[in-house]
């Protein structure tokens, strides 16, 4: 008995669906052959029913059978020698699609599913079966968890780039944003599924679809290998393929540490095979970790067009920075890609512009919502890495105006990861990477930076952490004044560089916090921390520029002194006077957390309140 009488017995009910398979089938070539295309569509319908139905229920035995059955005589019809080439021309528009269907039911269906659809990749037209796929693996009404869909499709996508024969650089750029999209959406699927913590089988099936991406890759690089120079005398269009070859590897890059982030080291070996294109396509880690690679690529993809190709490579400036972490990480990533992480980080160390750039590169993967505690917490520790030791900054202040937003993009994100990040030791990391940020950007940006910070916060407890850090420069360019000036050494650099901290501008901090933009005192007790830090600086000032005998903060004039009273001081006495009285009275547990958290912002208010009538007793 064959092999197939054993399956059908197995599986009974699939023998009159087989008969009626073949029997479509033959009629469908017959029709096909006298210019009536009609029961293509029925016979599409029939194979999406028997798919749809697998997939439906996995657990159902013989709906898989059945599957398997209908798939295999799919296969046996796609050999046959005797089909001619203008029944596969026309069944090569519907059926990749709907046999796609079939992969993602098992190993052996996805090994079929490719077989059949590079049965039409070797007898159709390579422009046509690369409209076909692209179409197919952009549908809407692809099967939900698609991985082995995409799978199939995608093999059958690296397989025609290399049959193309002319027009590379237009083929390639058509199918890219498609398979870029489905790939992003896929990955999704596979995260929301569940798989990496899944079964085998549904781990082997992510592994899959990752490997057929990467094939993708290894089909461009082909391509730019064999091309031949006469299509274009400078070579342009070689040079646009390189990085339309480096702007997919790094999208790829991203995806791969967005699905695995926190169990990396399963999929190193894809990770190393990435970084295997970096010589190829002439990328360094130190212009994909300062972004200058990225742009270079994405201007050399875009350059003399009005397209929006970019859009769809949205991870591009992620996978750049997942890149380096990773090869920092792992020495055996960097070699692969034949990269020197110390190299990088003795540059950037030497370059401040460097490291700005950095900061604002790493921006992508400390903002993002969609990264890993995981991978937050290595982009974290490679901050503090090439931060860490001797940091050249330029003697002359450099205008950091062009690095500011994605310098405080940076620290907001820095802020969000000490706020709410589930480890004490990502959280303690994190405060010191902020430190480290805000002390390497130029001083007026440093004031910008914090004060935005402190205005978009809605953490009583950030916005304190913030302004003990301005507290804290302070009193260390008040030490490095008091040091000079004994030395006898100040110069006007420095002396401009010391009056840069110390303006006016520091006072308004303080009224940021204590008279709130929106109107009246701050609320209590739940901006206690951010009001006690504002006090505590506000006094800070007043007894340093009193005893320095200085002025740089205009905190000494009358107007502000008396603002300061009537403004600030008195109105934050009357909530918390009213307050501690209403709590005294009351013996529950929360009017006792309340006077205990009101206790030192009360001692500091009154000590504020007394340094401010003795100025003004004085003042002229």
């Amino acid at each position: 008995m064959s092999a197939d009488s054993t399956d059908l017995r197995e599986a009974p009910d699939a023998h009159p669906l087989l008969l009626r398979l073949k029997e479509s089938l033959s009629s469908c070539a017959e029709s096909i052959q006298v210019g009536d295309g009609s029961s293509l569509s029925e016979l599409v319908n029939f194979l999406e029913t028997i798919s749809g139905s697998a997939l439906a229920d996995p657990d159902d035995e013989n709906a898989q059978n059945t599957a398997f059955e209908v798939l295999s005589e799919i296969h046996r019809f796609a050999f046959s020698p005797a089909l001619d080439q203008e029944v596969m021309d026309a069944l090569s528009f519907e059926l990749p699609k709907a046999v796609a269907k079939f992969a993602g039911l098992s190993r052996r269906c996805l090994d079929i599913t490719d077989r059949v659809i590079d049965r039409f990749i070797e007898t159709c037209s390579p422009r046509d079966m690369l409209s076909i796929l692209c179409e197919a693996l952009g549908s809407s009404d692809r099967p939900a968890y698609a991985s082995g869909y995409v799978a199939s499709l995608l093999s059958g996508l690296s397989k025609v780039l290399l049959s193309l024969q002319r027009r590379h650089l237009e083929q390639v750029k058509v199918a890219l944003p498609v398979i870029v999209n489905v790939l992003k959406a896929t990955c999704s699927e596979l995260v929301a599924k569940g798989v990496s913590s899944e079964t085998v089988d549904e781990s082997e099936e992510s592994m899959t679809l990752y490997c057929r991406a990467l094939a993708i890759a290894d089909s461009i690089q082909a391509v730019c290998a064999k091309m031949v120079c006469h299509y274009d005398n400078e070579g342009k269009v070689n040079e646009k393929l390189r990085a339309l070859l480096s702007l997919y590897v790094l999208q790829i890059m991203a995806l791969l540490s967005l699905k695995e982030g926190d169990n990396i080291s399963s999929y190193l070996h894809l990770v190393s095979q990435l970084t295997k294109f970096f010589p190829y396509c002439g990328l360094s880690y130190l212009g994909l970790i300062t972004g200058s690679d990225v742009d270079i690529m994405g201007n050399t993809v875009t350059q003399d067009e009005e397209d929006d190709f970019m859009s769809c490579l949205s991870y591009v400036k992620h996978g750049a920075c997942l890149s380096v972490i990773w090869g920092h990480i792992y020495d055996d990533v960097a070699q692969a890609g034949k990269q020197n992480v110390s190299t990088v980080r003795d540059q950037l160390q030497n370059n401040q512009t460097n490291r700005w750039q950095a900061i604002g590169m790493l921006k992508h993967i400390l903002a993002s919502t969609n990264m890993l505690w995981e991978i937050k917490k290595h982009a974290i520790n490679f901050l503090l890495w090439f931060t860490n030791g001797s940091i050249v900054q330029d003697d002359v202040q450099t205008d950091g105006s062009f690095h500011l937003p994605s310098l405080y993009t940076a620290s907001e994100a820095i802020t969000k990861i000490i706020i709410y990040a589930p480890s004490t030791e990502l959280r303690k990391n994190a405060f010191e990477a902020l430190k480290r940020v805000l002390a390497d950007s130029p001083t007026p940006e440093r004031f910008d930076i914090v004060k935005a910070l402190i205005t978009n916060s809605n953490s009583s407890s950030m916005i304190a952490i913030l302004l003990d850090l301005v507290r804290g420069d302070l009193h260390k360019e008040r030490c490095q004044r008091i040091s000079v000036e004994k030395d006898g050494l100040q110069s006007e650099n420095q002396e401009n560089s010391i009056r840069s901290l110390w303006n006016p501008e520091v006072l308004e901090f303080v009224e940021n916090v204590l008279r709130p933009p929106e109107g009246g005192p701050p609320c209590f007790p739940e901006n206690g921390d951010a009001v006690l830090a504002a006090l505590n600086l506000y006094r800070f000032i007043l007894i340093t520029e009193s005893a320095g005998k200085t002025n740089y903060t205009a905190v000494l004039s009358k107007n502000n002194l008396q603002k300061a009273y009537n403004e600030w001081l008195m109105p934050l006495r009357t909530v918390v006077t009213r307050i501690m009285s209403e709590s005294k009275n009351d013996c529950d547990q929360l009017a006792v957390e309340t006077v205990c958290a009101l206790n030192p912002v009360e001692f500091v208010l009154y000590r504020c309140i007394e340094l401010v009538e003795e100025k003004l007793k004085h003042s002229t």
